[in-house]
């Protein structure tokens, strides 16, 4: 039985989604598959920081939040760490980093995950931050010290884009790829095409959760841009900066816009595009009009689709949840058993 020590740099959304994976399928993965996963610190600003040297259980992890009392009172061996002495001084063998995103600076997350792969350790982010800003720089640290940088849940959450462009379809020959990558336009877009005007739908997109208060990383397509930059830069091998990508929102889309789209058979879509060129690899986040024949035009409401154009395979696409609780907790656990994998 092979054994991992975690620690969780972050304890939202996604840190009790990827708890709950552990709480209920735990056992699965060890009958299984002969692998197990220890919770053995937490470090959250706001929820409250635990170490454990043996493990905490994911229930009692799970049942202290939802309580809404602090984790600092469960025992442990140590509480109120920061993320930097948890890095630091916990047993852990990966630290999965689930800090809030900034597409500007990748900060905090970045120097979390530079600091754990400094001390040798395997680093799981779903944090789009450090990966759209500073991916060829920390894969390489990570290669240097002999350990991997997870990232499948930055890109489409827990549907495997970047694994199946990394692993499967490496010898393809892969040339382009297109992908509707932002849930929230997409299901403003969805909404729209039925005859909602784009505020009532932005309203609605808010109700349902799916966009932030301010949602201008979304509909002004800056979430989109960023995650097109590690589709650059992981599969295609890319140096993309996010100032590279030729962006433009959904904002400036009317009614007519649409109705014009319908009565020629076609759908607006968000479309992240990466492709390579004689000039080099270039990149574009735009509303696009795609025949009702394309791949991604029968893709609606919140879901994400990626399709690959291949040398070998022609179009490959892949459709699946971009968000998620449970969705982008499931990105954490993929990265987590390809390491064990890849580990003697």
């Amino acid at each position: 039985m092979r054994s991992y020590r975690l620690a969780l740099i972050g304890f939202g959304n996604v840190g009790q989604g990827f708890a709950q994976i552990l709480r209920e399928q735990g056992a699965d993965l060890a009958h299984n598959l002969e692998v197990e996963f220890k919770i053995v610190a937490v470090s959250d600003p706001l929820k409250g920081s635990i170490y454990q040297p043996e493990g905490f259980a994911p229930a009692a992890l799970l049942e202290c939040v939802q309580a809404g009392r602090s984790l600092e009172t469960l025992p442990a061996a140590a509480h109120g760490w920061d993320a930097q002495r948890t890095i630091a001084e916990s047993n852990a063998d990966a630290i999965i980093e689930l800090s809030y995103t900034d597409l500007k600076t990748g900060e905090p997350a970045t120097s979390h995950i530079r600091q754990a792969l400094e001390r040798g350790l395997h680093a799981v982010t779903t944090n789009k931050g450090p990966i759209a800003l500073h991916y060829p720089e920390l894969s390489a640290l990570a290669r240097r010290k002999g350990v991997q940088l997870g990232l499948e849940g930055t890109v489409m959450s827990g549907t495997p884009a970047l694994r199946l462009g990394t692993e499967l379809l490496a010898g393809a020959g892969v040339s382009r790829i297109q992908g509707i990558v932002n849930g929230t336009t997409n299901y403003i877009l969805t909404q729209m095409e039925s005859g909602t005007a784009y505020a009532a739908a932005l309203a609605e997109a808010q109700a349902q959760g799916y966009a932030e208060a301010d949602p201008t990383g979304d509909v002004e397509g800056f979430d989109a841009a960023g995650k097109v930059v590690i589709l650059a830069n992981v599969l295609l091998g890319a140096a993309m900066r996010m100032e590279d990508v030729d962006r433009q929102g959904i904002t400036k889309l009317t009614p007519d816009d649409i109705a014009a789209a319908r009565a020629a058979g076609e759908r607006w879509k968000l479309i992240a595009s990466v492709e390579k060129t004689p000039e080099g690899v270039k990149a574009s986040v735009r509303p696009t009009r795609l025949p009702l024949s394309h791949p991604l035009a029968s893709v609606s409401g919140p879901s994400n689709a990626v399709t690959f154009t291949s040398a070998l395979l022609g179009d490959v696409t892949l459709v699946g949840p971009g968000a998620g609780r449970l969705a982008t907790g499931y990105a954490i656990l993929g990265d987590l058993l390809a390491i064990a994998r890849s580990t003697p």
